[in-house]
């Protein structure tokens, strides 16, 4: 609250005492016109701080949610080559026992600083469980993939603002340390998998949010975010830089087919900078999930330069090039069915509905730019029905990801772009 008291002189000369809750600050020999100024600068000093308080992260307790695609993988079943397989009927942490959680991805960190995807950081571990997981620490079968490593050091840096033991700071540190490392110098992108291993897993990887993933935590850490206090000016510096290199490949990787600005593929060789196959499944082609994100992360940024502004704008554009109307997928129930990748129950049908919002598939044909699905045998199909059943109903061909864009568009265009909405253009 602020409130004045004034001597009985004229308006011209009056002096003016300025009281705030925290402090009395005496303004001497200023006219009305600076008066009202310096009170309209002091508001909103107190608005941004007020913001700035309101926004302060919860310490207390530890988001479940990021570590989803983890655990739920954990969950699906025995797999003989993991460290430990979850128990039946195990308990788990809490969200608020943060030490507990912290010291479960401490454990499972492995010496290289980063980690292995597909445990449940939160499961209440068996003593035999946790003496096979740290003798097994020298297995660099380390990941960015599901989620893993940004979302551990994001979990260690709340425990450690919280509770101020070195441990979860060095933990930290150390999986920072891995990022860096694991980024390709000559290009700025991050494989799903680092060290190296063959196949596609070398390859730059947007699928499953894992390079975007990297890039917000490096970008919360260059935001000032308070729990990253801990992170002294020399580790700053390198992520800066890794942080502009991982920019750049970003921009970089946009596909331009043949002069026309779209949005990305899943994954690019690393070498050439093309898009390029993941599983025989996953074709090289544009595709609108992983866009969307990599989309909603650039409009993230604070004063975005004009790269930024324009890859944002042209996957906007694409976005809505892209739509597909009339049309919705029903899950429907089937035979069980059993294949050696998966018991499918249940199949999915395109459905003509007039009354249905727009609806993306996941992938696009570069170039022809028309939808894409595809088999196992890699053989590329136009149409979900031409899909094998176990593939049709166990991925995601078809989703409203690029919604999400939609919706935060208008915001964002009027406060960075105000003179060019490309949706009404």
């Amino acid at each position: 609250m602020l409130f004045f008291i004034s001597t009985k002189q004229s308006l011209s000369t009056k002096k003016y005492t300025l009281i705030n809750t925290n402090r009395v600050l005496w303004l001497r020999n200023l006219d009305l016109q600076s008066l009202i100024l310096m009170i309209v600068l002091m508001l909103l000093v107190q608005s941004t701080f007020a913001q700035s308080k309101h926004r302060k992260e919860d310490l207390s307790r530890i988001d479940p949610s990021p570590f989803g695609d983890n655990s739920g993988h954990w969950y699906m079943g025995y797999e003989k080559e993991r460290m430990i397989n979850p128990l039946p009927d195990r308990p788990k942490y809490k969200p608020t026992e943060i030490t507990k959680i912290g010291d479960n991805i401490i454990l499972f960190q492995k010496t290289n600083g980063g980690w292995a995807k597909n445990y449940d950081v939160f499961a209440i571990l068996s003593k035999e469980q946790r003496d096979s997981v740290a003798t097994r620490s020298n297995e660099l079968n380390t990941t960015f993939d599901n989620g893993t490593c940004y979302t551990q050091i994001d979990a260690l840096a709340i425990v450690y603002a919280a509770t101020k033991q070195e441990k979860y700071k060095e933990s930290a540190l150390k999986g920072i340390n891995f990022l860096l490392e694991a980024q390709y110098k000559s290009n700025g992108g991050w494989p799903q998998f680092y060290p190296l291993e063959d196949g596609y897993s070398k390859y730059i990887t947007y699928n499953d949010g894992a390079m975007i993933g990297v890039m917000a935590l490096l970008k919360d850490i260059l935001d000032n975010n308070p729990k990253y206090s801990f992170i002294d000016k020399v580790l700053r510096k390198q992520i800066k830089v890794a942080y502009n290199k991982g920019m750049d490949c970003i921009i970089k990787t946009q596909i331009n087919d043949s002069g026309k600005p779209t949005a990305w593929c899943q994954q690019y060789d690393q070498v050439s900078l093309q898009p390029a196959w993941a599983r025989k499944f996953e074709p090289a082609s544009i595709c609108n999930q992983e866009s969307a994100e990599l989309v909603l992360f650039l409009m993230s940024i604070n004063n975005p330069s004009k790269e930024v502004i324009d890859a944002i704008q042209n996957a906007v554009i694409w976005f809505q090039e892209s739509r597909i109307f009339n049309t919705r997928v029903d899950r429907i129930p089937a035979p069980r069915m059993v294949t050696p990748f998966r018991v499918s129950t249940s199949d999915r049908i395109v459905v003509t509905d007039s009354t249905a919002p727009p609806i993306w598939t996941r992938y696009y044909e570069l170039k022809t730019h028309k939808p894409l699905f595809c088999n196992r045998d890699s053989k590329v199909v136009y149409s979900l029905a031409e899909v094998t059943r176990e593939r049709r109903d166990g991925y995601s061909w078809y989703n409203y990801a690029p919604q999400k864009v939609f919706k935060e568009y208008p915001k964002w265009q009027k406060h960075w772009a105000p003179n060019n909405n490309v949706l009404t253009n």
